[in-house]
């Protein structure tokens, strides 16, 4: 009698930690966690080539990751939420489920989390910047700035003219994960510009800016009925691909330039070890006709990203 109670009493804790794992779950599929190192990408680069240049701080690089997760998370929700309400997610769509679009969490629910993480940015944000700056003219500078690319990551697909919708995306992703991401970063730091940091800083933009075009290719036909109007829809799937061939090889040729023009020691050109993943990725990209096969991609493409921005920042601190 006693084994049979214990073993009912297992089952009930095993079930109630399931229904609680379920809403984990979908809150952790809605933030996108495969996209976060894009964003961690960006820090890193920037914060490396500062430290190449002399300079070097471990809060200020910590709090850099830790706003510039909350804001990616945040662009996600927002992202979920917007194209939900716009009609780019529908049961027609290729790629992962949505969480608003699919029920799996409701409007509200969503708006809540967007309203957390936004404030949860800020005050990380303004947390890194009095650590870097004090309450100086720079201060204010990176408020406004901050206050830029949390507009930015909600107005991508919301409000009346979001901005993803009349293929924009593409330069504010250039803009947030290259230059922006970099250089700001590199300021924070130094409290400096060498405005030849906007090669690397290009270089990878453009290879956050290809990640968003993977996935653009692969909805371009759910995204065409929805009146989105994406790099990939407005020049069909075959020209989308030469794009993105030009976008891998670009972040490739702005790196090496930047290597070329500064100090060309062996070391730091470990990061071509990485070009032949994104010359693997930009074939199968190039050979695949199933919008289906492009999901893994997506992934593949943000750690090859990655571990390309790693070997360029270890071949600059070396």
């Amino acid at each position: 009698m006693l084994t049979a109670r214990r073993g009912a009493s297992i089952i009930l804790r095993m079930r109630s930690s399931t229904q609680l794992a379920k809403p984990t779950r979908v809150w952790v599929a809605a933030m996108r966690p495969r996209t976060l190192p894009l964003a961690i990408a960006s820090i890193v680069l920037g914060t490396a080539v500062a430290a190449a240049h002399g300079f070097f701080s471990w809060p200020v690089f910590a709090l850099s990751v830790i706003t510039a997760v909350l804001l990616q998370i945040l662009s996600n929700l927002a992202n979920d939420y917007g194209d939900s309400r716009h009609g780019a997610d529908h049961a027609e769509r290729l790629g992962p489920r949505r969480a608003v679009q699919s029920g799996l969490l409701s409007a509200a629910q969503m708006r809540r989390a967007m309203a957390i993480c936004a404030a949860l940015a800020m005050a990380s944000g303004l947390a890194l910047l009095v650590v870097a700056f004090g309450f100086g003219l720079y201060f204010w500078l990176f408020v406004l700035l901050g206050a830029a690319a949390i507009g930015a990551a909600i107005a991508y697909t919301n409000g009346k003219r979001p901005y993803g919708y009349a293929g924009l995306g593409d330069i504010a992703v250039l803009i947030f994960f290259g230059w922006v991401g970099v250089l700001g970063p590199y300021f924070l730091q130094t409290q400096r510009l060498d405005w030849l940091v906007l090669l690397p800083a290009t270089s990878c933009g453009l290879l956050a800016v290809a990640v968003l075009n993977v996935n653009n290719i692969r909805d371009v036909e759910s995204d065409r009925k929805a009146g989105k109007q994406s790099i990939p829809v407005r020049l069909g799937p075959r020209k989308a691909r030469i794009y993105h061939w030009a976008l891998l090889a670009g972040a490739t040729l702005l790196a090496l330039l930047y290597i070329i023009v500064g100090a060309a020691s062996p070391q730091r050109f470990l990061f071509l070890l990485a070009v032949p993943l994104l010359a693997r990725h930009g074939l199968a990209v190039w050979r695949t006709d199933d919008p289906r096969a492009l999901n893994p991609m997506l992934k593949q493409l943000s750690l090859t990203t990655l571990l390309f921005v790693l070997l360029f920042s270890l071949g600059q601190v070396l």
